[in-house]
């Protein structure tokens, strides 16, 4: 297994970017937690609340869209992500990722379904992560279909379950690999291990809440939120281990050490690990770079890669907007979007 270079980076370039650059498309949304370009221009956003609003020709619809499976919505949990089927000009299928259940069993759900323009139909359930939990937090939940056209999935530890990240006989604290249908891939790392999950592609993480594709070279790319500090991104691999909780650079919140490990054989190395901890939260990839929406920095980090897809350097971005930002994304013609979080959470175009 190919051992990561951890690096830490000690400075980054302030934002010079000026207010003039942001242009608000909607507003007043209910911690708004993901976006997604729909071929006509239009957008599809998700609120943590549990609605799933458009926003057509630039305006916010008020009517969220019907048909939307009811989601168990407590703490960080509630509808996260909507991912367009790569057919979805044929087929128009759309996936959501939400948590599901109640709170003595609950767990992260993904739905596949039929977006007409105003409402979801033939909504089916194709995943859910075993074993349910009881905790209303990590749920992971952020999805990307990878170059092959398989559907790849990040699922939290459950705080109280942290352990599990690292046992193969259960879904907590992986990436899920996925056919379109919810099926499982005949070449998933450890689909000949009797003791093992079949669904894992990856394990040894907390709650990993960014995930995005190098559709040139089809790598992948994962953060993940430490404790008090510890905050990592990976390079994601087939049937690689990232070491939670057993290495770790944050510490818990109560001041005592997670482990004494940050590192070991056999466990990769982030690219690179944030301390004090920024609250990574979105994650989008465009022209070499990675942009990472940071809630607790109240940023986007740029992250330069270099020709290896490792990391060059980091520069902070958007502080001006003075907010929580929960995701950053880039449309298909490259401008950058972002979401606040919170209770009037924001659609805001960065323009080029």
């Amino acid at each position: 297994m190919r051992r990561f270079v951890s690096i830490l980076v000690l400075a980054a370039v302030p934002s010079l970017a000026s207010a003039d650059q942001f242009e608000t498309v909607a507003e007043g949304l209910a911690f708004p937690w993901c976006i997604a370009f729909l071929p006509n221009g239009d957008m599809l956003v998700t609120e943590l609340d549990g609605n799933l609003r458009v926003i057509r020709n630039g305006t916010l619809d008020p009517a969220p869209i019907t048909g939307v499976p009811p989601v168990y919505r407590k703490s960080q949990g509630g509808l996260f992500d909507v991912l367009l089927h790569p057919g979805y000009a044929e087929n128009q299928l759309v996936y959501l990722s939400y948590a599901h259940g109640e709170p003595g069993a609950n767990g992260t759900r993904v739905a596949r379904a039929r977006f007409t323009g105003t409402a979801l139909e033939d909504v089916t359930p194709i995943f859910d992560v075993k074993p349910t939990k009881d905790t209303p937090v990590h749920y992971g939940g952020r999805m990307v279909f990878l170059p092959d056209g398989t559907l790849l999935l990040t699922t939290g530890d459950g705080f109280d379950y942290r352990e599990s990240a690292q046992k193969l006989d259960n879904l907590l604290g992986k990436t899920v690999r996925l056919n379109d249908d919810g099926s499982i891939p005949a070449d998933n790392p450890f689909v000949a291990d009797p003791s093992a999950m079949d669904e894992i592609w990856t394990y040894g993480h907390r709650n990993p809440q960014g995930l995005t594709v190098d559709s040139a070279t089809g790598l992948v790319y994962l953060h993940e939120h430490g404790p008090r500090g510890g905050d990592e991104l990976n390079l994601i691999e087939k049937g690689v281990n990232y070491g939670w909780p057993v290495i770790t650079y944050g510490m818990d919140y109560t001041g005592a050490y997670v482990s004494p490990y940050k590192e070991m054989e056999g466990m990769a190395q982030p690219l690179v690990y944030w301390v004090p901890s920024i609250a990574p939260a979105g994650l989008t990839y465009r022209d070499g770079d990675l942009y990472v929406a940071a809630l607790v920095e109240q940023s986007v980090r740029r992250i330069d890669l270099d020709a290896d897809g490792r990391v060059a350097n980091q520069e902070i971005l958007f502080t001006e907007l003075k907010a929580r930002i929960r995701d950053v994304r880039a449309a298909p013609d490259g401008v950058l979007y972002v979401l606040t979080d919170g209770a009037g959470g924001k659609v805001i175009r960065v323009k080029p």
